[in-house]
């Protein structure tokens, strides 16, 4: 279905003449277009993207939190002299009546930001200098805004990443067993179970006040990094959709789960996965290098463990679904949950034979 964007776009304070628009990137949840306006003669570029009203709930409050934390960014980014501050930190446009959002006729939720010229992002990494620019512009990022003022953010999608929260919803499932399952996947429910203890070391830190919340991404997947098409270096963290309070180790050990993997994420060849240990070090790099300096030591002590703790939350979420009958994450083939669950499991199977080299590596670069 085609969407004509000019009448959207007309709704934002946008100035100049609508030339043209077009659908734009790769992702899969919300609606993206480029649309190109003439301002006096010089072409000017924005994005608009339709929220997708079946992954945000709240579209008003997750707007609240992009534009609280875009503001503060390029406010610190600013003060610090950086001459590129609208190009490191996301520019939400207004719209003309004065909100972060634009609503169709058909109920339709729209934002617009200024469009990041000489910068893209890449779904594959195909260097390792990539990998430790965009793991430093997450640290970046969360460095901007760990002094965040006002009140907390809004947590859109509550519990998000809280393992123990997660790993009760998997028992559950085990114990109802609605779709007769449980027994074909005895093996994953036993690795699942037998790692329990896993899930509430960094919950219990917090609780204890040895590891502080912060802002965090949620969503450190390396393509939400734009890089400088001349220099590769990060220019600027992209899709803040849940930005929203967490444990800056949640941000690290989602990096390390994306990142590390040496095979497809449904990888159905399980001799084929495991934790590459080279990316990890430039992501533990990369990341320390901006990071490094308010990280506390609890958190840093914690890294390897981040790695190997996102991976499983992921493995289990997978699983949980393949038991209640494949309802949440899209399947392409019979089995692709526990597939996906499959691999997850071999990821921190593989961390947790690496622990001890990779634990040795952070530590040099904490001295």
């Amino acid at each position: 279905m085609s969407i004509d964007i000019k009448p959207i776009a007309s709704k934002f304070a946008i100035y100049g003449d609508f030339v043209k628009a077009a659908p734009y990137g790769s992702g899969h949840i919300n609606d993206t277009f480029c649309a190109e306006f003439d301002q006096a003669g010089a072409p000017v570029r924005y994005i608009l993207q339709r929220l997708s009203p079946v992954a945000f709930k709240k579209p008003v409050e997750l707007m609240e939190n992009v534009q609280r934390v875009t503001e503060h960014a390029q406010k610190m980014l600013a003060e610090a002299g950086d001459p590129e501050a609208t190009r490191k930190a996301l520019t939400v446009i207004m719209a003309k009546d004065g909100k972060p959002y634009v609503i169709d006729d058909e109920g339709g939720f729209w934002r617009a930001y200024l469009f990041i010229e000489k910068a893209q992002t890449y779904d594959i990494i195909e260097k390792t200098e990539w990998a430790f620019e965009a793991a430093k512009a997450f640290g970046e990022f969360q460095k901007l805004l760990k002094d965040l003022p006002g009140e907390r953010l809004h947590e859109t999608i509550p519990n998000f990443h809280h393992t123990r929260e997660r790993f009760n919803t998997l028992k559950a499932a085990i114990e109802a067993d609605t779709h007769g399952r449980a027994e074909k996947v005895q093996a994953e429910i036993e690795f699942a179970l037998s790692r329990e203890a896993m899930v509430d070391v960094l919950l219990d830190l917090q609780a204890e006040g040895k590891i502080p919340e912060r802002v965090t991404h949620n969503d450190t997947k390396l393509n939400n990094v734009m890089l400088d098409d001349k220099t590769g270096e990060g220019v600027c963290v992209i899709d803040l959709d849940t930005t929203m309070p967490g444990l800056a180790l949640y941000d690290f050990g989602d990096m390390v789960r994306t990142a590390c993997n040496s095979a497809a994420e449904d990888e159905m060849d399980l001799s084929k996965v495991f934790a590459r240990r080279d990316m990890f070090e430039t992501l533990v790099s990369g990341y320390l290098s901006s990071a490094g300096d308010f990280l506390n030591d609890v958190e840093k002590a914690h890294l390897v463990h981040s790695g190997k703790l996102l991976s499983f939350e992921c493995g289990i979420r997978f699983l949980t679904d393949y038991l209640q009958g494949d309802v949440y994450f899209k399947i392409k083939r019979e089995n692709h949950n526990i597939d996906r669950c499959r691999t997850q499991f071999r990821l921190v199977e593989s961390i947790e034979d690496q622990a001890e080299e990779w634990q040795a590596f952070v530590d040099t670069q904490c001295k």
